[in-house]
């Protein structure tokens, strides 16, 4: 499997995988697909890879720009969302190889808070929490609310506020 930077050509491919599997989920397809067109139009896309096996893209995984605040200061963040995996190949570690991935290309352009909306039990692997997330206000606060501090200089504020890119909607 190779893990490389979405191109152009991909996104046909990506469609694909994302709603191949967001359809297998209990939520269904919750417009992914477009999500990633959009984020990418709109210059939001920070890291943005697909894993490729024989030739067809099996996976995607997206981290776009946010709009960070901590006690008033700006921090550089990012969103994760979304990850799709083609169906038959979940429990293969495509998606978590994606992530790590993501991850360090994040660190690397200077981000130093990541969040994600999503399972309490897989993500916190990867060191997303739900209790680094509390200080900042947003409409996705509770338990599927999480945030990983990249950058270890920084500390969690006692309030914060956390705003994804605008493709995600106008309450995100």
């Amino acid at each position: 499997m190779i893990i490389r930077p979405l191109a152009p050509a991909d996104f046909d491919a990506v469609d694909n995988v994302h709603r191949a599997a967001f359809a297998s989920t209990a939520f269904g397809h919750q417009g992914e697909a477009d999500l990633v067109r959009q984020i990418h139009a709109d210059g939001d896309a920070l890291v943005s890879l697909v894993a490729e096996s024989e030739g067809r893209i099996v996976g995607h995984t997206l981290f776009s720009r946010m709009e960070v605040e901590a006690d008033g200061m700006p921090l550089q963040g990012a969103g994760l969302a979304p990850v799709g995996i083609l169906p038959d190949l979940h429990g293969a570690g495509i998606g978590s190889a994606l992530i790590w991935w993501g991850l360090e290309m994040l660190h690397g352009q200077g981000i130093q808070i990541s969040f994600v909306l999503g399972h309490p039990d897989y993500y916190p692997r990867f060191g997303y929490s739900a209790k680094t997330a509390l200080p900042f206000a947003s409409p996705f606060a509770g338990p599927h609310f999480m945030a990983l501090l990249l950058d270890k200089g920084v500390r969690l504020p006692e309030s914060g506020r956390a705003r994804y890119a605008p493709a995600f909607g106008p309450e995100r």
